[in-house]
């Protein structure tokens, strides 16, 4: 997968800005990065976008940035020497696609029928953009896309927002979405970085969608977990499940028939992308425990632990 391609598929979201003094691209860029997203199309659009890649290539190295709305050769030329990491543009271009791509720069334009994205895979593409999203039939057209194109993957941007993120992100044929909702122009001109900061947090924590799954207690025996299910059975109604290497009372409890990770056990937290979930929280310093992870059929990670111990308990990602 190309480098860019797999940055994209862990950040998962992709802000789209259009500026109009480059004196504001630094802070948005140290804003997008504290809140999570460290990507940044920005389009030329607009007389700034040139001089604004290159603040953000030279004084933010953490954001991968790149250039959107390129509409020429010129301007590619242009974006690349500002230090544009990738290329977008609104319309499926032949000329211009191919052109970036000789350049051995990351090339996505765009595409909203069978014909333009037919053509962008005979130029060798395998991911291209998906404009405007929601006009051209949002994520049920792309569905509908991936039967005849099984090896194509989109990147929607175009109405994309809080509400329907998850409706695009949790088709695995979508590598991430393009926005505008966390970099809307009068945050910008007003400077409101922190405004734009809870809100890239905020459109993160939709994405990952988080939520505790079970407790793991460690037991010294089967005997000892067999009995501490039933007893959380017993008192609250649930389901008996016994297994292999535990118990589960209800969906809830699980009870290890032999010490585990953690002093006390575990505490299973649920997420929409568990790949996604660690390159996140990889951006907090947190590490994990490689000798732990299970991947499916596809190699995306399943479940992972965390490295160390939360309050005597281990802590385990798992694939919702």
């Amino acid at each position: 997968m190309n480098t860019v391609i797999e940055q994209f598929s862990r950040i998962g979201i992709v802000p789209v800005i259009a500026i109009d003094d480059a004196e504001k691209a630094v802070p948005l860029a140290k804003a997008l990065v504290a809140g999570g997203l460290p990507a940044a199309e920005v389009t030329f659009r607009t007389a700034a976008g040139e001089e604004a890649i290159r603040r953000i290539a030279t004084e933010v190295p953490d954001m991968l940035v790149g250039a959107g709305t390129v509409l020429t050769t010129d301007q590619a030329d242009r974006a690349i020497a500002a230090g544009a990491q990738f290329i977008v543009s609104p319309g499926f271009n032949p000329a211009v696609t191919r052109y970036v791509i000789d350049k051995g720069v990351p090339m996505m334009p765009g595409t909203a029928t069978p014909g333009e994205m037919e053509q962008a895979m005979s130029m060798g593409l395998d991911v291209v953009k998906f404009f405007p999203a929601e006009q051209n039939g949002g994520v049920a057209k792309l569905k509908a896309l991936a039967g005849p194109y099984t090896t194509l993957r989109w990147m929607p941007t175009g109405g994309v927002n809080t509400k329907n993120l998850m409706d695009y992100l949790s088709f695995d044929k979508i590598v991430a979405c393009g926005g505008t909702w966390m970099v809307k122009k009068d945050l910008i001109e007003g400077e409101r970085w922190d405004e734009i900061t809870r809100i890239c947090r905020e459109a993160v924590q939709t994405m990952l969608g988080f939520e505790l799954k079970h407790v793991g207690i460690n037991c010294a025996d089967e005997a000892e977990a067999e009995k501490t299910a039933k007893t959380f059975c017993a008192l609250f109604g649930l389901e008996y499940k016994p297994g292999n290497s535990s118990v589960f009372a209800g969906s809830a409890v699980e009870c290890m028939k032999s010490p585990y990770l953690g002093k006390y056990g575990h505490i299973a937290i649920g997420t929409n992308s568990v790949d996604r979930a660690m390159y996140h929280l990889g951006l907090q310093g947190v590490t994990f425990n490689e000798s732990t992870r299970k991947t499916d059929g596809k190699g995306k990670t399943k479940a992972i632990y965390l490295d160390g111990e939360v309050g005597g308990f281990a802590v385990h990602l798992v694939q919702k």
